[in-house]
């Protein structure tokens, strides 16, 4: 038997419609991380005892409502049209996680009666599948599209302790099930209303106790639980270097002007006792490896800061180019490179392009350059500091951050061009996410930027350093080393492969039961 919806339809589409930009105001900028809870709970509530064509639309209204807010950045470098194109995709997973969710309210008080089915079993299925769609989107098509994730809007929250013991995606799981148990106890007082109206007063009715237990007990632990220790040992000097050069894509700048700025940036630090010189994403849009002039730079660089440089450039084997990191020895050239592990879709490349031409030809042809996914390792040895290496759009990939410390990095550099997206919430977003992964990974983190915002993040998520956005200028600091494991780091994406199992197979289970139950009853 199917539940009265609380909400009438139009009332839920009102209500979807006001969760996307109450959603975004979680995370950066804005940064209320509380009202990302507050989203959950009315997405949610716009499901519970809705049909299915009901849940399509309110879910819907609801990720575009999120996705044209959240990601309203990528319109001034994309354009309007495949902004949008790509909040409608997002959204079109989140109407499809949204439906299994609806079938979860439907289906499981009716398989598991119980109060603790209804309290506890119904919202951990809800914060499983809920996460099994932000895991499939962060993956497919084309590498995926990880951003909006809702725990990225927890890096300076209560529960930021949380991403060493849980993930990113083990993260968005507790935040789900706690509100979904919250939800779950306040229908079920509703329901007990009668009963619980007839009690004396003021005393309370040991129901009401009973029904709040879970999503107390929920909250105490996320909140309670303590931060996972790292140890520190040893520390590498970094001189972190955001030149302000015009490094957006449309910008017109030429690579000689970009170089030229980084290297102004870094001049003042001449005679500096370092361990190595960091340059953002965009540095040149010249190969390293085989450009005259930028090898000259790039040697003057080395020579007068008398350390390895890490740079960025646009590399060529075959056919193929890349978005690489080079690390670069005085007089030796190129000592080891690392080609970005996840170019964006329709922004760096363009996937299947005869496919998508005709529908945009004029778009498509924007982007000239179709850079290859890389496949190097993901660690440079800096005189024998073991350093974790991403690009820009890598940070949101959890493999990619995860393998990097697998293959002993003990501190991560995290480069990004920025310029493309001025003063929007797009580069405070990308921030957010580098204190994630240095909460999440146990270590350090160096986020470079062109334009902004460079800092430099403790293991604990704290910025020890940071630069304002569009100036020029540089960071020298001693960056502390870890080798520290963190339980995240042991369980790696089994904590998502299990939440998303649980709630799907827990969904298909009620759905044969529910069947086998009616037709008996035929």
């Amino acid at each position: 038997m199917r539940t009265q919806p609380p909400l009438p339809l139009g009332w839920a589409v009102i209500v979807a419609a006001a969760s996307g930009p109450i959603l975004d105001a979680g995370f950066p900028d804005l940064g209320i991380w509380p009202l990302t809870f507050l989203g959950i709970g009315l997405v949610l509530l716009t499901l519970v005892g809705r049909r299915i064509g009901g849940a399509i639309l309110v879910s819907l209204v609801a990720g575009l409502s999120f996705y044209l807010t959240h990601i309203s950045w990528a319109s001034l470098f994309l354009g309007l049209l495949p902004m949008t194109a790509l909040s409608v995709l997002e959204s079109l997973f989140f109407a499809l996680g949204a439906v299994a969710i609806t079938l979860a309210y439907r289906w499981l008080p009716g398989v598991w009666p119980s109060t603790a089915g209804r309290l506890l079993l119904l919202p951990a299925v809800v914060a499983g599948l809920w996460t099994a769609r932000e895991a499939w989107a962060s993956v497919w098509p084309y590498g995926g599209f990880a951003w909006g994730r809702m725990s990225l809007s927890q890096s300076e929250s209560p529960i930021s302790s949380l991403f060493p013991w849980l993930g990113a995606s083990g993260v968005s799981f507790a935040m789900v099930f706690f509100v979904a148990a919250a939800l779950a106890a306040v229908i079920e007082l509703f329901a007990r209303r009668s009963r619980l109206a007839a009690a004396p007063v003021p005393s309370i009715h040991p129901s009401v106790l009973r029904i709040v237990v879970a999503p107390v007990a929920i909250l105490t632990v996320m909140v309670a639980l303590p931060a996972w220790p790292v140890v520190t040992d040893g520390s590498i000097r970094v001189a972190a270097v955001q030149g302000n050069g015009a490094a957006g894509y449309f910008q017109g700048s030429t690579s000689d002007e970009l170089i030229q700025a980084q290297a102004n940036a870094t001049m003042p630090l001449f005679g500096q006792d370092v361990d190595v010189v960091l340059w953002p994403e965009g540095t040149t849009f010249r190969d390293p490896t085989t450009d005259q002039y930028t090898g000259k730079v790039f040697d003057y660089i080395t020579k007068q800061m008398d350390a390895p440089l890490v740079a960025q450039g646009v590399t060529q084997r075959g056919d193929k180019l890349f978005n690489t990191a080079v690390l670069w020895e005085n007089s030796e050239g190129v000592v080891d490179y690392f080609d970005k592990r996840h170019p964006v879709p329709f922004g760096e490349y363009i996937p299947d392009r005869a496919f998508w031409r005709p529908f945009a030809p004029d778009l498509i042809d924007l982007i000239q350059r179709d850079y290859t996914p890389g496949s190097t390792d993901l660690t440079f040895d800096i005189n024998g500091i073991i350093t974790g290496i991403t690009i820009c759009f890598d940070i949101v990939d959890d493999q990619v951050l995860y393998d990097s410390v697998r293959e002993g990095a003990q501190v991560l550099f995290s480069s990004s061009n920025n310029a493309d997206f001025g003063h929007t919430d797009e580069s405070v977003q990308q921030l957010a996410i580098a204190r994630i992964r240095a909460m999440e990974l146990g270590r350090s983190l160096v986020n470079v930027s062109t334009v902004g915002i460079t800092a430099v993040i403790a293991p604990d998520g704290s910025s020890t350093a940071e630069l304002p956005w569009f100036t020029e200028g540089s960071l020298v600091e001693d960056v502390p080393l870890s080798t520290t494991v963190t339980p995240a780091l042991v369980v790696g994406r089994q904590i998502e492969w299990s939440v998303s199992i649980l709630g799907l197979a827990a969904l298909i289970m009620a759905g044969f039961v529910g069947r086998s139950r009616r037709q008996q009853h035929d």
